[in-house]
């Protein structure tokens, strides 16, 4: 009998248009995100973005099919890991959107878990994305009064096969084109820079882990054009990382780039509709002649294997 689990932790995606204001609302109440101290005019916040973004978002998730991919693709990757992990329950939560953690949890108490191996699956740290997932399910198994072991892994962008991984990705993208031709990006999430400024280490990750990249391509002589760093998905008027996709795209001489997402493992609304369709729009508005877009390691086999041996 199973008494240990690996439960995936992920920011979560709407599965169907209705859960779209219950994604949004969720998320700016989560103190780690909006971080005033006090949570009444936390919750203020949220209404005023929540009012003023549901409608938008409604219409981009539309066009994703009426949900968001990252659902799916995570049920794929825990059958996957299910299979290569018999003697583990393998699950998954999500921060904003079902399942929650105390839907999982439920089934943890059922079958009598005594272990739980939890992957944020985020490669760099951040107090917005990894601390917050694992501070919910901490407090929700508390909720439920279970006890149990937990080992975490807080991060994992220096592991040399997942490198490996997004390398493959890029290559995959490129296809049987000159990479020498090409301005690869990087694009990481944005996050506001006062977080960064107390101390969230996730700006220093992204950069640590874009000259591993760099150094990994080296050692297989792909060798691209320039290779830069940008930040995507900015909201609201205060200062976040720059530079921004945009501004990048905009400086860029050469008009052929492929755009690599550094800080999502998981195909999500982020990356199918922010990169493929709305950065596209502005890739042909500053004149390139060719935008590829690498995927995210999804349920690829070698980062089921990258799972195996992070735990």
């Amino acid at each position: 009998m199973q008494k240990k689990a690996l439960i995936l932790l992920n920011m979560g995606g709407p599965n169907n248009l209705d859960e779209v204001e219950v994604f949004l609302k969720n998320m700016f109440n989560d103190k780690n995100i909006i971080t005033v101290k006090s949570d009444l005019l936390r919750s203020f916040i949220a209404f005023m973005i929540v009012s003023s973004r549901k409608k938008e978002a409604k219409n981009n998730y539309a066009k994703l099919g009426g949900k968001s991919p990252l659902v799916g693709y995570t049920k794929q990757l825990v059958s996957k890991l299910q299979q290569e992990l018999p003697s583990l329950h393998v699950d998954f939560a999500m921060r904003y959107t079902p399942p929650f953690a105390s839907d999982i949890i439920k089934t943890l108490k059922e079958k009598d878990i005594k272990e739980v191996f939890l992957l944020p699956l985020y490669p760099q740290f951040s107090t917005t994305t990894t601390k917050s997932s694992l501070e919910d399910f901490r407090q929700t198994l508390r909720q439920e009064n279970l006890t149990v072991k937990i080992t975490s892994i807080k991060r994992f962008y220096k592991d040399t096969l997942y490198n490996e991984l997004l390398i493959d990705k890029i290559l995959q993208a490129l296809g049987d084109k000159n990479p020498s031709e090409f301005e690869l990006i990087f694009s990481a999430h944005s996050l506001p820079q006062k977080i960064v400024d107390k101390g969230d280490p996730y700006e220093k990750e992204v950069l640590e882990h874009v000259k591993l990249l760099k150094e990994a391509l080296h050692v297989k002589s792909v060798f691209f054009k320039n290779i830069h760093v940008a930040y995507q998905s900015k909201l609201g008027p205060v200062k976040w990382l720059e530079p921004s996709l945009e501004d990048k795209l905009k400086s860029l001489e050469s008009k052929k780039v492929i755009i690599s997402p550094l800080s999502f493992t998981i195909d999500n609304s982020e990356t199918e509709f922010e990169l493929h369709i709305e950065y596209e729009e502005v890739a042909q508005k500053f004149g390139f002649k060719e935008y590829l877009v690498a995927s995210c390691p999804n349920d690829d086999d070698k980062f089921v294997q990258v799972i195996k041996n992070l735990i």
